[in-house]
């Protein structure tokens, strides 16, 4: 039995524009916790008190050892399915664009290359004082503690939008620009209760696209797909992957 419909498959095949939505679901089915709700406390703080530029200015020290211990489960991960479906897809067509809410960098470690992290990449890091970025391994910084700008001396914090901070505008925007120009939606892994990433998903479907929601559970987007996958999107990905494209294996 096909997972999707002839007709919804020739829209697929058709379009010049697929986007790829993700959230912490995909990354989940790596084994990285989602660190919010239940099963989300670290020494008995909730990622909404560790995560705040109030939070880092009062406990630099204690935001650095959670940030600290969060990277090493993320580096131990692999990608899934999931991911590597993803990957596959971005490198068979310059046509489909990824916007991810995660910062794991399990995207990246699958082969994608162009990628929107609209929250960031937990391996990369941001001087306080002159704004400058690095990639923690690439500069030596890949050890615990407190981390100090290569350039100025003063303190880094991660590279990570925190609760209570704007977006990156240039990012956003083009986030914006890719989902009303789509004609395929996929929204993968997403509680939906972020209101960014909803709202893009939904300008997208506003605009004409075809809405494909791969989530356990239902979400406030359900209603706006025109397919909804209840299970893991390791497994339902590539199934979807194999009556797309029906003579061409996954890598």
């Amino acid at each position: 039995m096909d997972v999707l419909p002839q007709e919804s498959l020739e829209t697929i095949r058709r379009a010049k524009s697929i986007i790829f939505l993700t959230g912490a679901g995909i990354s989940n089915e790596s084994g990285i916790p989602t660190f919010r709700g239940e099963g989300g406390l670290w020494k008995n703080f909730r990622a909404e008190d560790l995560a705040t530029p109030g939070a880092f200015q009062k406990n630099p020290e204690l935001v650095w050892e959670w940030y600290d211990w969060r990277r090493n489960i993320c580096k131990n991960a692999k990608p899934n399915p999931g991911h590597l479906t993803i990957a596959n897809w971005q490198k068979k067509s310059n046509s489909v664009s990824l916007i991810t809410q995660n910062v794991d960098g399990l995207h990246p470690r699958a082969g994608s290359e162009s990628i929107i992290e609209l929250h960031g990449n937990i391996f990369r890091v941001r001087c306080t004082n002159c704004s400058a970025k690095f990639h923690l391994e690439q500069v030596g910084l890949d050890h615990p503690g407190l981390k100090f700008c290569k350039h100025c001396e003063s303190l880094l914090r991660p590279d990570i939008v925190w609760f209570g901070e704007e977006y990156d505008q240039t990012l956003l925007t083009k986030s914006w620009e890719l989902c009303k120009q789509s004609q395929i939606v996929f929204v993968i892994g997403t509680s939906a209760n972020v209101s960014v990433p909803a709202q893009l998903a939904l300008t997208a479907i506003r605009n004409g696209a075809l809405g494909i929601e791969i989530n356990p559970a239902e979400t406030n987007l359900t209603t706006s797909m025109k397919h909804h996958f209840g299970g893991k999107s390791g497994e339902v990905l590539p199934k979807i992957w194999n009556e797309v494209f029906p003579n061409e294996p996954l890598d």
